[in-house]
């Protein structure tokens, strides 16, 4: 009988080694089908996931999309996410590639997004939460993918890289600045102003208004944000001119301009004046202080003719301007002579430098 136990056992015990054995040698096999297995499983949900993405934002504005994939937490849970605008870039590439350009004008910011292609959108889901976006837009040129943010006002754009993402924050002028300036070159585009001996003044107001952009950037002062209505021969609206300055929040608002007599005639009348909103005339810190310091250091400056202050509140832009505004009519172009000096890259870097140190003296007195 002990026999017979001891057989039975030894016989069940080699089965069972055997069946040890094969385990071992076919485990790795069922271990890498079983893994298999679950990677088809999660494949099919994730493109069933993506298909009924897809399906949903089919018709979206990119508005749209990226309110909705910020909803349903795509790419990223909403507790996770901090940022206002949060971009995934296209695999490869580096946030340093991608170009912002920033139309404040217009208060458009474009993002221009290299080999970006029609499904950039689905397959690289954009998220973010930011109530001064008014609209979002999305189109292919060529080898590159441009996002359009329409902004509710003038914003700053600050970009950080953090591997395949790129986040954007935007930040009014003031969190960036200490003080704002504007600077509008008078009339542009097909509003030429005065023309006198073949010469426009459009161009000699873009001109000194250029010269004075060399200025500020030659200075680097970190803590003064200047802010052009325009840097090339366009025309913006006189609404657009004084948005800017008031979206922006500028301390200053300064328009280049040249002056003509009233015929329009060429005459002996010369010298410089600057024009104010005299109905703000009392305030501290107002038009015609800051008229008036333009005034002084241009014809410091120049060693122009003092022509003085001139009431313009008829004007739309210092009528619609919430802060201290001065046009400045830097000489006559219906005097011959200034009309040549004016005509001078040197003399237009004189006028330049007046109004840069009537700006600077204006900030250091208060304003």
């Amino acid at each position: 009988m002990e026999k017979k136990i001891l057989r039975l056992t030894t016989l069940v015990t080699g089965i069972f080694g055997v069946g040890f054995l094969l385990l071992l040698w076919f485990l790795p096999d069922i271990q890498a089908r079983a893994d298999s297995y679950v990677q088809q499983r999660e494949q099919k949900k994730a493109e069933q996931w993506d298909s009924e993405m897809q399906a949903a934002m089919e018709g979206m504005t990119a508005l749209e999309m990226m309110q909705y994939n910020t909803a349903n937490g795509v790419g990223e849970t909403q507790a996770e996410f901090a940022e206002q605008l949060r971009l995934k870039l296209p695999d490869g590439m580096e946030a340093a590639q991608v170009e912002i350009d920033n139309d404040y004008l217009n208060q458009i910011i474009s993002i221009h997004i290299p080999e970006a292609d029609q499904d950039y959108l689905y397959e690289y889901p954009m998220i973010g939460r930011s109530t001064h976006i008014d609209d979002l837009s999305y189109e292919v040129g060529a080898h590159e993918g441009v996002l359009e943010i329409a902004m509710d006002s003038v914003y700053e754009v600050k970009q950080r890289g953090d591997g395949p993402y790129l986040y954007l924050d935007f930040l009014t002028p003031h969190e960036v600045y200490d003080k704002v300036i504007v600077i509008d070159a008078g009339h542009g585009g097909k509003a030429s102003g005065a023309i006198k001996k073949g010469v426009y003044e459009k161009d000699l107001n873009l001109s000194i208004v250029l010269a004075l952009k060399d200025l500020f950037e030659e200075n680097g002062d970190s803590s003064v944000g200047v802010y052009y209505t325009r840097t090339e021969d366009v025309n913006p609206s006189l609404k657009a001119r004084a948005d800017l300055a008031n979206q922006a929040e500028a301390d200053l608002f300064v328009s280049v301009h040249n002056n003509s007599t009233t015929s329009g005639k060429m005459s002996g009348i010369s010298g410089t004046q600057v024009m104010y909103d005299e109905t703000k005339a009392n305030e501290t810190y107002g038009s015609k202080q800051f008229a008036q310091i333009c005034l002084d250091s241009l014809v410091g400056e120049l060693g122009s003719r003092d022509k003085g202050l001139v009431k313009g509140s008829s004007i739309y832009i210092i009528n619609h301007a919430q802060m201290p505004v001065a046009l400045v009519e830097v000489g006559f172009m219906t005097n011959q002579e200034e009309l040549e000096q004016l005509c001078d890259p040197e003399y237009q870097k004189k006028a330049a430098a007046g109004i840069y140190r009537a700006i600077y003296q204006a900030l250091e007195e208060g304003f």
